[in-house]
């Protein structure tokens, strides 16, 4: 035994305060792959309790626009839900299916890294039951969107980090750097985990993973999967880059990024979990085998505090510190963790769609979560401008076209609008815009989205046609912001011209 560290079945008076150590206890994982298969099967049938999500709807339809990249975000999300509409239609049980798995896994892979930090049976099944009850998690499971499966990937790869570290097989590396390539493929701020790995490589001595072969592998397999997705980037001015500094400009700018430091005790990791995370800190911190991962976390969350990144940006960093406190949590405590952690499937109400809507329970849900009333109402939207697109002339109808002011609407034209006889939406928002306004341009637009205001700008005529419907009585950025259709006719100037000054990022 080395000096200082404690192993598993030490007393646990030395185990709370001691280093970690690699495990050589039993695995709990058939009951844990038991428990997360029952968590997806439980999704599967309640995935479906509201619409899509209007960010479901754009990522929907550039699922169906196959590329190297879009404006919003890299091609894997896009990619997968490619590939899920393949397998069924595009309903949200089926396209919420992946991302159910992609949290399933990251409980499995939670209780893994506890096992590999020296967690025994009941230190890995207390990191899963914390990492189930992570209200981000919750919520990724059932909205399909790139957060979920970036989630995964960087669970991944501290699972991988942790297993180098606990074995001191290099081949680790290659697990590495095959997930950083696919995060890489799906949302950017992998690029602040990376610093902290980076970091955490030269606080803790590097010379020995540099000088080996495998971890350049990993790396090479990095680069070759997100050598593609950086080469359309170039070809398009690196507009990602440019839309990532709108967004965050906006976010900073409306105050989604003032409370950072006071949605860590709320969003990422459930509230009851705070003891279990910070011992978790600490003991990654006093054992000199993982402390590598503890200046990775540490250096990945200063580096999000210094670029006012929004709360839920850390919530993939806190299931290694959940693994590491299941593990140096002492035994006698645990009792009190196991009994704690089932409260924590009380908040699913808050991040699941399971509250009748309209019901108090989803008024309540609705206020804690605003997501909920941002999933309801698209098919209705639909109708209502199938019905006045039915009161266009046929002959106006040949050369009209239906203009949406945001991606949500744009989305749910493309999903539930070809029922109606609809055509595929103009927008001129994110990857929308790159599509242009159709060839030919229409000479008559049905607009949604859009204040009068600005359409008498451009346009010499435009009606009140209809209003954004709401069968339920909600505010959402619909009902609130975009209440009113339109019917705009004569264009002042081209299409050709009009297009690059409206274009927007959202």
């Amino acid at each position: 035994m080395k000096t200082g560290a404690a192993q598993v079945g030490e007393p646990a008076a030395r185990r709370a305060t001691g280093p970690l150590e690699p495990a050589v206890g039993e695995s709990a994982l058939r009951g844990i792959l038991i428990f997360s298969a029952l968590k997806i099967l439980f999704q599967l049938v309640t995935n479906d309790g509201y619409g899509f999500h209007r960010d479901e709807l754009a990522t929907i339809d550039d699922a169906r626009h196959l590329a190297w990249g879009y404006v919003a975000y890299p091609p894997l999300t896009a990619f997968l839900g490619h590939i899920s509409m393949l397998v069924g239609p595009a309903v949200p049980r089926v396209l919420r299916f992946l991302p159910s798995v992609a949290q399933g896994f990251v409980i499995v892979l939670t209780a893994l890294m506890a096992r590999r930090l020296g967690g025994d049976r009941r230190a890995q099944w207390i990191a899963a039951l914390a990492a189930a009850i992570a209200p981000v998690s919750l919520a990724a499971s059932s909205l399909y969107q790139y957060v979920t499966f970036d989630f995964l990937w960087w669970v991944l790869i501290a699972w991988g980090v942790a297993s180098l570290l606990a074995t001191e097989d290099d081949r680790f590396w290659v697990v590495i750097g095959g997930a950083i390539g696919l995060a890489v493929l799906t949302k950017y701020t992998i690029a602040f985990l990376l610093a902290g790995l980076a970091a955490g490589l030269l606080l803790t001595g590097p010379m020995r993973h540099l000088r080996s072969r495998w971890l350049w592998i990993g790396a090479a397999i990095a680069i070759v999967l997100a050598l593609p997705h950086f080469i359309w980037e170039a070809r398009h001015g690196f507009i990602t880059l440019e839309f990532l500094q709108s967004i965050h400009a906006r976010d900073v700018r409306i105050g989604r990024t003032d409370h950072f430091l006071i949605e860590q005790l709320l969003e990422p990791a459930h509230p009851l979990t705070i003891p279990l995370w910070i011992a978790g800190l600490v003991a990654l911190f006093a054992s000199r085998r993982f402390r590598l991962l503890g200046w990775a976390v540490t250096v990945t969350f200063v580096l999000f505090v210094v670029a006012r990144g929004r709360g839920y940006y850390t919530a993939p960093l806190y299931p290694m510190l959940l693994a590491a406190g299941a593990t140096a949590v002492p035994s006698r405590a645990r009792g009190v963790v196991v009994a704690l952690l089932p409260l924590g499937f009380a908040t699913a109400t808050f991040c699941l769609p399971l509250a009748p809507i309209g019901s108090p329970l989803f008024k309540a849900a609705a206020q804690r979560n605003g997501d909920f009333v941002e999933e309801i109402g698209w098919p209705e939207l639909v109708q209502e401008v199938a019905r006045i697109w039915s009161t266009l002339p046929p002959e106006e109808r040949v050369r009209a076209g239906i203009f949406c002011g945001n991606y949500g609407e744009a989305g749910a034209i493309d999903l539930y609008g070809p029922a109606h006889g609809l055509p595929p939406a103009i927008s001129s928002t994110n990857s929308y815009w790159l599509r242009g306004p159709g060839d030919p341009p229409p000479e008559t637009v049905v607009v949604l989205g859009a204040h009068r205001e600005r359409l008498e700008e451009v346009c010499t005529s435009v009606t009140l046609a209809g209003h954004t419907p709401n069968p339920y009585d909600l505010e959402n950025e619909e009902t609130r912001d975009h209440p009113d259709i339109f019917i705009c006719r004569g264009l002042k100037t081209t299409w050709g011209e009009l297009w690059p000054r409206i274009r927007s990022f959202g």
